[in-house]
């Protein structure tokens, strides 16, 4: 079985791993159009001694198939520190601390006493007949017009960089969506998981975060994908862009810029969904179409370090999330040198922070100095901040996270008709069914069950 896979993104390393892993003996490459491997996977370390993560930071430890690829990849995850549990929103002048436990909840400043009540009327908010709502409509009618200001807001911007009035609950998190149609109430089925889980004597009891402890790696995230890159080899080809492809009988048939021509029995699409979208297009225009229907918002992080003799500490935790009304460029910073050891040098602290997303995009493009001006304004009202940076990096993404907008779920089930006729083709990445790591490793295991469905799996030989 020869198969050709067009992305060296985490979605399309692990797919490649997965696929060697059940199929030892199939004839395998990976094209990337870009001259390194890990798509928005992108750790540099500066002269300096600063760990910049230009995009994915980390990964929640809960999901058994990542821990084993990193077994299999021969990594070794590094859990975050304990100050990563302290979490801030920023709102009305002031950094309020999130809560960590429920009880906690009450005390909190950050929503006044209204707000808390009715939070708690949540358990007999009514229900909805729309079959696919926004966050926004969820969160007002479950929990409330300020709750959804200062907690669902600036999650969304956090996760997603995401405007809350057009992503999807049920795309951007089923399990919620699941949890209300079940208990009609997520505070009644929060109640009934914990209980469940305490019956069959689980250490881990659900609670309202997503659960898991921050992982990374001593090097950054980029480990990680350079492992993958190392243990695959020479069947990987960077710096190799795809124009299009064609269809031979059962054979596909990549183009690249170049002039070249690529066969395999199947191919697999990893890339983004406006790169797939570029591939397709001369092949099958709908499925092109359907495809640049998911948007990508621009994003930029920003980077600033500091030597502590000038700042201090800044922050005694994982760093803030900004609600929208408040109007900033910022949408959050985290410390990273809080979080993980060796972000920074031993006298210094490193801050990273996110501008533009779906809420202000045009931010994201600003020329360096205007951005850097924006950021560092930001920094100096929230934290305090006042001095100039002695290290900055910027990292641009002028397409950075898929938005899993209201429709998303109509539009995967039109895609998936659309594959039907081009039996060995096969999209995967980010853009389809869940934009975190663990994701992707998940949908690259299963992409490879589904191609080579056999039990257990080897190691792969280089």
């Amino acid at each position: 079985m020869k198969v050709n896979i067009v992305g060296a993104g985490i979605s399309g390393l692990a797919t490649a791993q997965a696929v060697l892993a059940r199929k030892p003996d199939a004839e395998l490459n990976v094209y990337e159009a870009a001259d390194r491997v890990g798509g928005k996977v992108w750790t540099e370390i500066s002269s300096a001694g600063y760990l910049c993560e230009g995009g994915v930071n980390g990964f929640l430890n809960k999901i058994p198939r990542t821990l084993d690829l990193c077994k299999e990849t021969g990594v070794t995850p590094m859990a975050a520190d304990a100050a990563a549990a302290k979490r801030y929103v920023y709102s009305r002048n002031a950094l309020h601390k999130l809560p960590e436990k429920p009880p906690q909840f009450f005390s909190s400043k950050l929503l006044s006493i209204p707000g808390r009540l009715r939070v708690i009327y949540e358990l007999v908010a009514g229900g909805t007949d729309k079959t696919d709502e926004t966050l926004e409509e969820f969160a007002t009618r479950r929990l409330g017009r300020e709750a959804f200001d200062k907690l669902i807001d600036p999650m969304a911007s956090g996760v997603f960089a995401g405007d809350a009035s057009r992503l999807s609950l049920k795309s951007c998190f089923p399990r919620i969506h699941e949890i209300e149609d079940e208990y009609h109430s997520l505070i009644r089925g929060l109640i009934s998981l914990q209980k469940k889980a305490r019956r069959e004597g689980k250490k881990d009891t659900p609670g309202p975060g997503p659960g898991g402890i921050l992982t990374s790696f001593g090097n950054g995230m980029g480990e990680l994908t350079d492992a993958l890159a190392e243990q695959l080899g020479s069947r990987i080809h960077t710096g190799t862009p795809v124009s299009g492809l064609d269809r031979n009988g059962n054979r596909y048939s990549l183009q690249f810029e170049d002039g070249s021509v690529q066969e395999s029995d199947v191919l697999i699409l990893a890339a983004p969904a406006h790169a797939q979208a570029r591939i397709l297009q001369g092949y099958d225009p709908s499925l092109a179409s359907l495809l640049n229907g998911i948007p990508y918002p621009a994003l930029s992080v920003v980077c600033f370090g500091y030597r502590k003799e000038r700042v201090g500490n800044v922050l005694d935790g994982f760093g803030f999330l900004v609600p929208s009304k408040e109007q900033r460029a910022v949408l959050g910073t985290i410390i990273d040198s809080n979080v993980f050891t060796g972000r920074a040098p031993d006298d210094s602290v490193l801050l990273r922070s996110m501008v533009g997303g779906a809420r202000s995009p045009e931010l994201a493009l600003l020329p360096d100095e205007q951005l850097v001006d924006r950021v560092r304004s930001d920094l100096q009202d929230i934290l305090g901040v006042k001095v100039i940076p002695d290290f900055v990096r910027i990292f641009r993404h002028e397409k950075a996270i898929p938005q899993y907008n209201v429709g998303h779920a109509r539009m995967l089930e039109s895609i998936d008709t659309h594959l039907e006729p081009h039996p060995g083709l096969i999209l995967t990445g980010n853009a389809f069914k869940g934009v975190s790591l663990n994701d992707c490793v998940v949908n690259a295991w299963q992409t490879a069950q589904a191609l080579v469905p056999q039990s257990g799996h080897k190691k792969i030989k280089g």
